[in-house]
């Protein structure tokens, strides 16, 4: 949880202002306030007092429960936060140092005393002393560095860094609230050992604090435009090469899938539309091929079923349109940023443009669901509609304020203010609303999408299904390879979401979203193929639960990441716990729309875009009636297979008015025919 400068009884300056901020710092908590702390250019100062405050048992103890929880403070200047800089050295090379950028700097620490026996309780000390170090370069690169503060030439602060002290400060003199140079015993210029402010919580008299700090200006060769980086990378010099890594590893991924693909598509799918669709030259070839045609078995078989309605059809119609506006909106998002033009120094802005392309992208939303609930003939028109609308944004909302109720009874900052919810719903009910009711108007007008062959009236029967094809096992390994495509991007994900890290690698996110859909939709169209292939025409619903089926490993990678990488303080806290996975289960599930999106059913598939099956059978039926048992044909019994429920009922109604007799099998909808006068029957 984040909690306000404030709410601890740190100096604070006579009256305290605002900073202003916009509607994405407001829906992340970012609230900043002026502190009592004073900078002049160019100005070195030394043991400058903030304030001497007495604190009770009860605030210190406050402070102590922060300083165990490993709470950091955040300012910023110049709109640079601040960073704490730590020398580190591998083992492997102890001579060579690198230098680690961690943002704000700790209320307090542990006291480490080697010393000490094994029985003494764990003592905790205060950081009340600050030196910040405020990196400027001159307006002027060219000009030679003076020491003169007044100077007209100007600078910019291209740095802001920090180093915290615990030092039990001793006051020589009496005490003057309105001078910052009280003389301290314990300060000086020089960095040197003192004894520091340890908190004593049992004390019931309490305990005075004084409050330093020093402020040091260093003149810097890094340029306006560059004063960012450092912030950027936080001294992780390998990220590019783990992104990189991560590239490499979604491609093969990629590659690996998109060869099964291409393997189903050539190798299989093309031989054997021409071999449904070559015309033989001789009676005799013709006749083989009937006879080839009665053994074949699998996905030809229930070419006649598969663009039969699912069930569920108008919430499948909103999942597409929900995840047309996600998808939509993630591009355009990426697109921006991965442009510069959401860069991290613009504070707030990134949540500012996903929420305002989440409410722009409602006509695609609108007009997705409609064509979807048109190609499926869902007579409710404006209840998909109305699901469209308010189905994703309902939940999020009604998750978003529980969880604000939860951290407005624990004063956290991150708790969202009602005014800015009221101006969320404003977005919602005057924007995205209307947008979606006017992409859905757009929708229903348009003329439904075409199949390539009719639906039989009578649904086939459907075989008993092979355990490694069924629907718990086919999500199991749909979302395993696609999140093996993203799993090492959201590690840097997940840090800057909870970790407050700056995410700056938007063109590697790009990247990597572009591989997350095409592996999702290969994973979908292969696994689809395999299940028609047993004659399972329930196709709908696996290709898009397929697809999506990363999600649930999302979830459970951040609960790994939550329980390695939180305070083990954190680990079983309950308001803790509920507001870490309450807003990662939203993540997931907008990872699960979108994801499912990339292989939404919303156009023919590949594998029924051809009608040469369906023409050829029933042109070689009805040679097989022309033709009869004289003639070398089968005459006696025939079979026309998925041609469709009009020329089944036709070819009936034909056999009984010249007195054939026939049935109807439902197992397999196939009209079988016996008797005389197949020339007749034909006509």
């Amino acid at each position: 949880l984040q909690f306000d400068y404030y709410q601890l009884p740190f100096c604070a300056p006579d009256k305290i202002l605002d900073i202003p901020e916009n509607l994405g710092e407001a829906l992340a908590g970012e609230k900043a306030h002026t502190s009592a702390y004073q900078a002049f250019m160019k100005k070195d100062e030394f043991c400058k007092t903030l304030c001497k405050k007495h604190y009770t048992p009860q605030q210190m103890e406050e402070f102590q429960d922060f300083t165990i929880l490993d709470y950091r403070v955040n300012m910023r200047l110049d709109n640079l936060p601040v960073a704490e800089i730590n020398l580190v050295a591998f083992e492997d090379k102890p001579d060579e140092t690198i230098k680690l950028y961690n943002l704000g700097y700790p209320i307090g620490s542990k006291v480490f005393d080697r010393d000490a026996p094994g029985g003494t309780p764990e003592v905790y000390q205060i950081n009340n002393h600050l030196r910040f170090k405020i990196l400027y370069h001159p307006l002027d690169s060219s000009s030679v560095e003076t020491e003169d503060a007044g100077s007209s030439t100007g600078s910019y602060i291209v740095g802001f860094q920090v180093a915290p002290y615990s030092i039990h400060h001793v006051v020589r003199g009496k005490w003057n609230e309105s001078t910052p140079y009280n003389t301290l015993a314990t300060c000086s210029k020089e960095k040197e050992a003192h004894e520091p402010m340890v908190l004593d919580p049992k004390d019931e008299s309490g305990a005075d604090i004084v409050w330093t700090y020093d402020v040091v200006w260093e003149r810097s060769d890094v340029k306006w435009a560059s004063r960012w980086d450092v912030y950027l990378t936080l001294g992780q010099a390998s990220d590019d090469k783990i992104h990189w890594f991560s590239i490499v590893n979604s491609l093969v991924i990629l590659m690996f899938l998109s060869g099964i693909v291409a393997l189903i598509m050539t190798r299989i799918l093309r031989k054997d539309f021409a071999r449904y669709n070559e015309v033989a030259a001789t009676e005799e070839e013709r006749a083989e091929a009937a006879r080839e045609m009665r053994e074949e078995t699998g996905w030809k078989l229930v070419y006649g079923d598969v663009f039969r309605p699912p069930p569920g059809a108008d919430l499948l119609a909103v999942y597409a349109g929900s995840g047309a506006q996600l998808l939509v909106m993630t591009a355009l998002t990426l697109a921006f940023a991965a442009l510069g033009f959401l860069s991290p120094s613009n504070r707030g802005a990134l949540l500012s443009a996903v929420l305002f392309f989440f409410v722009l992208m409602g006509a695609p939303a609108g007009y997705v669901a409609a064509r979807f609930c048109r190609m499926v003939r869902e007579p409710d028109h404006l209840r998909t509609t109305v699901l469209t609308a308010g189905t994703a944004v309902e939940d999020c909302l009604a998750q978003a304020t529980r969880f604000s109720t939860k951290n407005m009874a624990k004063q956290s900052s991150t708790a969202v203010p009602f005014g800015t919810l009221v101006v969320v719903m404003l977005l919602w009910f005057g924007v995205s609303l209307p947008l979606i009711f006017a992409g859905a108007f757009v929708g229903f007008r348009q003329d439904p999408i075409a199949f390539p062959c009719k639906t039989n009236p009578i649904p086939r029967q459907i075989p008993p299904q092979v355990w490694y094809l069924r629907l718990p096992v086919s999500l199991l390994i749909g979302g395993l390879l696609p999140f093996g495509a993203v799993f090492v991007e959201m590690f840097f994900i997940l840090s800057s979401l909870w970790l407050h890290r700056f995410y700056y690698m938007f063109g590697f996110l790009a990247l990597v979203f572009v591989i997350l859909l095409l592996t999702s939709a290969e994973i979908a169209i292969v696994l689809c193929y395999l299940h028609l292939c047993a004659e399972d025409y329930r196709w709908w619903w696996r290709s898009f639960l397929t697809s999506g089926a990363v999600a649930p490993y999302v979830f459970l990678y951040s609960a790994y990441n939550y329980f390695s990488r939180a305070h083990p303080a954190a680990h079983f806290d309950l308001l803790s716990c509920s507001l870490y996975f309450g807003y990662t289960a939203i993540l997931s599930y907008a990872v699960f729309v979108l994801a499912a999106s990339s292989a939404s059913p919303r156009a023919s598939p590949s594998w029924s875009g051809s009608t040469g099956p369906s023409r050829s059978t029933e042109a070689w039926a009805i040679d097989e009636l022309e033709r009869g048992p004289a003639k070398g044909g089968s005459g006696a019994r025939f079979c026309v297979r998925a041609v469709g429920a009009a020329a089944a009922a036709a070819a009936a109604a034909a056999s009984a008015a010249d007195g054939l007799t026939g049935y109807l099998d439902s197992s397999d909808t196939d009209l079988r025919l016996a008797g005389a006068r197949p020339r007749e029957a034909c006509k």
